[in-house]
């Protein structure tokens, strides 16, 4: 099997941005996350530790290499199955997650909550903050998860395959 890192390298590159974006559009642009943002958030960061270890070990392991891009290429798509719920949430096709109405946890007390509601910014799941071409920031996350996790597994497999020749 002749490894191959620049899948890996181009997965683990496009969540480094992908989530930078993120942070950017929350620290510099004003537009604090819904819980749903942070869950597509949380796929991107669970991609981005399977692909760099991938890169890391293509040329001594590649097989268990490939099998790292296998495992963050499925991250990315988990995150393109995230955001599109998230669209359809936005456009009101379905309802959204119990946790897209409160985020204030279980078993506080009647001061804390009321601390943590007035110092939270009210961020609903169905609020659209930002668009582009008439597409969401959770539907241009969801395009480009499924693109790049699709192109990562096709190249996993492919690698899969060839190890097995």
């Amino acid at each position: 099997m002749k490894p191959d890192a620049r899948p890996a390298a181009a997965l683990a590159l496009l969540a480094t941005a992908m989530l930078a974006a993120a942070y950017g559009f929350e620290h510099l642009g004003g537009l604090a996350p819904c819980a749903l943002c942070w869950w597509q958030r949380h796929a991107w960061m669970a991609a981005l530790a399977p692909a760099f270890a991938s890169v890391a070990i293509a040329r001594r392991a590649p097989r268990a290499a490939a099998a790292l891009l296998l495992l963050a290429a499925l991250a990315a798509l988990a995150g393109a199955g995230i955001a599109f719920f998230h669209v359809g949430v936005e456009q009101g096709w379905w309802e959204g997650t119990a946790a897209c109405g409160s985020a204030l946890g279980q078993g506080l007390s009647a001061e804390e909550r009321l601390r943590r509601i007035l110092a939270a910014p009210v961020v609903r799941c169905t609020d659209i903050p930002w668009s582009m071409l008439g597409i969401s920031m959770a539907g241009w996350n969801g395009l480009v998860a499924l693109a790049g996790g699709g192109l990562a597994l096709r190249a996993a497999l492919r690698q899969v395959l060839d190890a097995k020749r």
